[in-house]
């Protein structure tokens, strides 16, 4: 190549880097102050063009990321990602210069305050999150212009108020999260004009009413989550025109019966979850005919009749929950599909004996509280004490008045000498444990759906544990995803001390996003709920803190019970995805009126110590006494013998 031909080149190549349009100079200012009270200098220094294709934070996987548009005269900001750094303050109204934004997610951090009424201004936005914060506020009816989005997160926040009905508006929108959002009242009907929607994410909000009947209407769905809200039946015969669900969840519903009517064409159904819904009638056949159903759960229900057999057709079929309803009949052989890896059939009135294929390696299976012979499954002890449980047959276990079990971890002394039986045993979906002693057993029930290689039924932690000096108690814990039973087994009838012991040792409590997580339960005692929407680390004052609650239970028929239930509330996915449900440290049981006995019996035993050490101390006074009086009596009788007649004595 020749000089001449070479310089030419080197002119064309600086007329193209000079040509190249940079960013606009008002969004190049907003940018920057974002970035400053983001504290975020570090991670976008903005020496450069922040639309610079060779920057650090250009290519796609990068975070935080800013990618643009450009025309040949200049480039807008389109897409800004800040996830999960931990930003915190409020939004700043610089944010709504960027007005070329299309996709902005801010999910992940803790940022405060209300979403700004400014958010009007970003037209053409179409994916927005503000999913994990600490936002409060109404939800902004100017979300409403937003005509462009096509999907839409402000989950795990802290508003207050209804969902506007402007969201109605978003008629682009296929997504739509809005679960532990703090949001109340009804859900709008406008939302029936959103014919895009293939998921909506609702469960954990204190929605009230019934559940809507235009929701049938929004025929694309595939995800529709509705659990743990205040929302009451009927499930409408309206949701059997959604022949696309893929995931199905309806749970917890305050009141009103439903039936499984509604149930349509659901070919490619891979959950069904209706727990915890006031189900009546009996399970129909068509259930089988779901081909692609993994995961079904009907329990905490009132469904009658028998198993359908059915249900061998359920080849997909991996877990199989029907616990706590009125089935009866025998359990049918047909009802273990090749695949399945737990089966939930606790407490119902089904009888008869598991099949020897029910032993096969790996299978959980749960009976508690049925007439099921469950000899090939348990050994003699846990037979028995299941068939206690349905109050058939306790005559074989002694009679007890206290029990203490360290919940998911080793046996343990306390420092004030309780003795806390193991209970290390690690639960599977369906499962039960009996004690060692006889005296005390576990049943667990429930999977965590969204990760089942995660969480599993013990959390531990090498923490320390404060506010207590038995630190080791709390560094396991026994969990569920959905319902934890404990019960006392052949304990003498009366009143009973209950305590039990708490420390959330899986959310945090610091100021990342990872401390904005929040677990509720409910507990039972004897079937009475005595508390509602638990919340361990709100009332201990921080994560890692031990935590004692006192509660009393009458046993009439040697068993006592203690439930912890998961009922849809609190957030699924802080710090990690399944991080719910009940979590109990320990547990300490005794009888109410043995320990007034023996209160009494240890002060009759120390009046007794002091009634004879005061009885020797008065037998040694009066002893003295005597001794003294004798010893007077001689001394006297001395005197008058050495004082009386001198020359007497010395002459006697």
């Amino acid at each position: 190549m020749g000089i001449l031909s070479f310089s030419l080149v080197v002119v064309c190549i600086i007329k193209m880097v000079v040509a190249q349009p940079a960013t606009d100079p008002n969004e190049v200012a907003a940018l920057k102050k974002l970035v400053d009270y983001w504290n975020l200098n570090d991670k976008l220094n903005l020496t450069i063009d922040p639309c610079n294709k060779d920057a650090t934070w250009a290519p796609e996987n990068e975070n935080p990321r800013i990618a643009c548009e450009c025309s040949s005269t200049v480039c807008h900001i389109n897409h800004l990602k800040i996830y999960a750094l931990d930003i915190s303050g409020v939004i700043p109204r610089e944010l709504f210069e960027l007005k070329e934004l299309m996709d902005l997610n801010l999910g992940q951090n803790v940022l405060s305050g209300p979403i700004p009424p400014e958010i009007r201004q970003l037209s053409k936005m179409q994916y927005l999150s503000f999913g994990i914060n600490n936002l409060t506020g109404p939800v902004p009816h100017e979300l409403g212009s937003l005509t462009k989005l096509v999907s839409l997160s402000i989950s795990s926040n802290n508003f207050n108020g209804h969902l506007p009905t402007e969201i109605g508006e978003l008629k682009s929108l296929e997504q739509l999260y809005i679960d532990s959002s703090g949001l109340s009242g009804p859900i709008p009907e406008e939302l029936s004009n959103l014919k895009l929607l293939h998921t909506i994410w609702a469960s954990d909000n204190s929605f009230s009413g019934k559940l809507p009947e235009f929701l049938g209407t929004l025929t694309n769905l595939k995800t529709l989550r509705l659990q743990g809200t205040n929302l009451e039946g009927p499930i409408p015969l309206t949701y059997g025109a959604l022949t696309k669900l893929e995931d199905l969840r309806i749970g917890d519903l305050s009141e009103g019966e439903s039936s499984l009517d509604f149930l349509g064409n659901y070919a490619s159904l891979s959950i069904l979850l209706l727990r915890n819904c006031h189900l009546v009638g009996e399970l129909p056949k068509q259930l089988s005919s779901f081909s692609n159903l993994k995961i079904l759960d009907l329990s905490f229900n009132k469904l009658t009749g028998q198993i359908p057999n059915s249900f061998q057709d359920f080849a997909s079929l991996q877990y199989l929950f029907l616990g706590n309803n009125n089935l009866k009949g025998e359990l049918p052989e047909s009802i273990i599909s090749p695949n399945l890896v737990a089966l939930d059939v606790s407490f119902n009135s089904i009888s008869g004996s598991l099949p020897l294929n029910f032993a096969k390696v790996g299978l959980k299976v749960n009976v508690v509280g049925t007439s099921i012979n469950s000899d090939n499954l348990y050994d003699e002890r846990a037979s028995t004490l299941l068939q206690c449980l349905d109050n058939t047959k306790c005559s074989n276990i002694a009679t007890s008045n206290s029990f203490s079990i360290k919940c998911g971890g080793m046996k343990q002394v306390s420092t004030s000498g309780i003795r806390f039986d193991d209970d290390s045993e690690e639960l599977g979906a369906a499962s039960y444990y009996a004690g060692s002693d006889n005296n005390w057993a576990v049943s667990s029930t429930g999977s965590f759906i969204s990760n089942p290689n995660g969480p599993q039924s013990i959390a531990q932690t090498d923490t320390q544990i404060s506010g207590t000096l038995d630190s080791e108690l709390y560094k396991t814990a026994r969990t569920s995803s959905s319902s934890l039973r404990y019960y006392g087994l052949g304990l003498k009838n009366g009143k009973y001390a209950i305590e039990l012991h708490f420390a959330e040792i899986q959310m945090e409590d610091t100021r990342s996003w990872k401390g904005l997580g929040k677990r509720l339960f409910d507990i039972y005692i004897q079937g009475e709920r005595v508390v509602q929407d638990f919340n361990i680390q709100n009332e201990a004052g921080a994560s890692k803190k031990a935590l004692v609650k006192k509660f009393e239970g009458n046993v009439t028929n040697k068993i006592l019970d203690i439930h912890f239930f998961w009922a849809g509330r609190g957030t699924c996915c802080i710090p990690v995805q399944s991080t719910y449900g009940p979590m109990v440290s320990a547990i300490h049981v005794s009888k109410v009126g043995d320990e007034v006995s023996s209160s009494k019996s240890d002060k009759k035993r120390v009046g007794k110590v002091v009634g004879i050490a005061f009885g020797c101390a008065a037998g040694l006074l009066i002893i003295s006494s005597i001794f003294y009086l004798w010893w007077m009596k001689n001394s006297a009788a001395h005197q008058r013998i050495y004082t009386g007649s001198p020359t007497k004595a010395l002459t006697s």
